[in-house]
């Protein structure tokens, strides 16, 4: 990958419904050289997908939250599994640090936001959980 493939990846992330033409102008390359480029990146499994992206009020909950979870010794792979069975739980990061994963909540309301905290706290393995609401998202690429 190249300084033009990440420009290109870049622009998608802006707008993935860029005609090639635009995308062209963007990265300074001819329409045949971008679609050949973008035909290349999703073979080769770099861009697996396109898709739409909602404002938050509209996503799934209007209520976002960070929760950082603190996972016992050997108890990754339990924990996982459990939080795959939370639907609240949009993304699942696993980090270095402090705490082992962080999940990205979402819920209809505070109310329901704390039940999803909760169920994660109490779950087999969790050691100890720290949440931080989303107030607002100042950009997003």
């Amino acid at each position: 990958m190249d300084g033009i493939d990440e420009r290109l990846i870049s622009a998608l992330r802006e707008n993935g419904r860029a005609s090639t033409a635009e995308l062209a102008r963007l990265v300074g390359r001819s329409r045949t050289s971008v679609q050949s480029r973008i035909e290349r990146l999703e073979r080769e499994g770099v861009i697996v997908g396109y898709g739409a992206r909602l404002a938050p009020e509209h996503d799934l909950g209007a209520v976002r939250a960070h929760v950082m979870i603190k996972v016992g010794p050997k108890e990754t792979r339990g924990v996982i599994a459990a939080l795959q069975a939370v639907p609240q739980v949009r993304v699942l990061h696993s980090v270095s640090g402090d705490v082992d994963l962080i999940a990205i909540a979402a819920a209809a309301s505070v109310a329901e936001m704390d039940d999803v905290i909760d169920r994660i706290g109490v779950l087999e393995g969790v050691e100890r959980t720290t949440s931080s609401v989303i107030l607002s998202t100042k950009f997003e690429r």
